[in-house]
This record gives structure tokens, C-alpha cells and sequence, in this order.
């Protein structure tokens, strides 16, 4: 999968070191760039997920249907991998500044499928308990 998120002039700006446009970033931009932020992420022209950046590296992932999943990511040969409670295998992510914000490529493979921040959409991350409805 390939991911594509849009940053905002300041954002860039804030972003630590020399890390130029096609150049992947290492885990302290990364990490500065999304700490506390909530990324809404689209597919194909359709809402896809979010994610929620917190403290410590941890992470909240969901598919947009209140099912949320707990995680961590970390730093490995340069790529950012992401570890979430129901997956024993990492999934790992190359990312980078580009002229059109920022890019990330699932496993840094090029014909991998593009993911990309969405627009800000006026929602929040909902979380539902376990079996909720059920």
C-alpha cells in the first residue's frame, strides 16, 4: 500500500533535520509530525481509516466502523512499522516529503496501493466498546 498525506506549510517547517523531498524520514520526523494529530485516510476517492498519534509511539487504528485497534510503530532499516493488537506481523511503511505533502509506500514497494490523507472532515474517531449491539 502506498499512503499519501497532505502537510500543511508549518508542518514542513517543523519537521527536524535535512530530510528533503524524496527523502524518507526517519522516526524522530515521523514522530514529530504526527504526535497528537488524528490522520483521516482516504482510498480511491473514498474515506478509508483513521489513525490517532499518541505519546510513546502508541497508536489507535480503525476502518471507520468503531472496531479500534491499540498499537505501536518503531523504526526498522529505515522504514516505520506499525504493530497493533490483533497482528502478529509488523506492517512496515517508507515515508517521505514530496513536492504534494507527505508519501508513505507500504514495505517501500512502488506498485503498492496508495492511501492518502484526507481533507480535514469535521468528524472524530469513534471507538466502540467490545460487541457493541451485539
Amino acid at each position: 500500500m502506498r499512503l499519501i498525506l497532505t502537510i500543511p506549510l508549518l508542518g514542513l517547517l517543523a519537521l527536524p533535520g535535512p530530510a528533503a523531498a524524496g527523502e524518507p524520514l526517519n522516526a524522530e520526523q515521523f514522530d514529530r509530525y504526527t504526535q497528537g494529530r488524528t490522520l483521516f485516510y482516504g482510498f480511491g476517492g473514498a474515506m478509508y481509516g483513521v489513525e490517532r498519534y499518541l505519546p510513546g509511539r502508541r497508536v489507535i487504528w480503525s476502518f471507520l466502523d468503531g472496531k479500534c485497534q491499540e498499537g505501536s510503530w518503531y523504526e526498522d532499516n529505515g522504514q516505520i512499522c506499525f504493530l497493533y493488537q490483533d497482528r502478529a506481523d509488523p506492517q512496515c511503511w517508507s515515508f517521505e516529503l514530496t513536492p504534494g505533502g507527505l508519501t508513505a509506500r507500504f514495505e517501500n514497494d512502488p506498485a503498492a496501493t496508495e492511501l492518502y490523507e484526507a481533507e480535514e472532515i469535521g468528524e472524530e474517531m469513534l471507538c466502540y466498546g467490545p460487541d457493541v449491539g451485539a
